[in-house]
């Protein structure tokens, strides 16, 4: 299997444990949204919790090149180990959401 695809793979399973969790309070479900057309992947949150409406994206992850770049993480203990345990080397992977300057991974 070539790098993409293994890194497609592993961003899968991935963002797939996490839509497992169920949030703590609220009627809330998570959605897997995987377009492998535009290498673009994320877990939504969707729901009711007190009376208001939730929603919007706990995980956001696309592939560029040969690089997984992590837009967006809510989730609480990160997801960046996970993908390092699963396989995807340090150096492939980019943390978008944090400042150019601070993106190393082991500051």
């Amino acid at each position: 299997m070539d790098k993409i695809n293994q890194y497609r793979q592993i961003v899968k399973q991935v963002v797939t444990y996490y839509s497992r969790f169920k949030p703590s309070h609220g009627d809330i479900r998570l959605d897997t949204v995987f377009d492998e057309g535009q290498d673009r992947y994320s877990l939504m949150q969707v729901g009711w919790d007190r009376g208001k409406r939730i929603r919007g994206n706990l995980i956001y992850i696309t592939l560029s090149g040969e690089k997984v770049i992590i837009e967006y993480d809510g989730m609480e203990s990160g997801i960046t180990q996970d993908l390092i345990d699963k396989g995807i080397p340090e150096e492939d992977i980019i943390l978008a959401f944090v400042p150019e300057k601070a993106t190393s991974l082991s500051s």
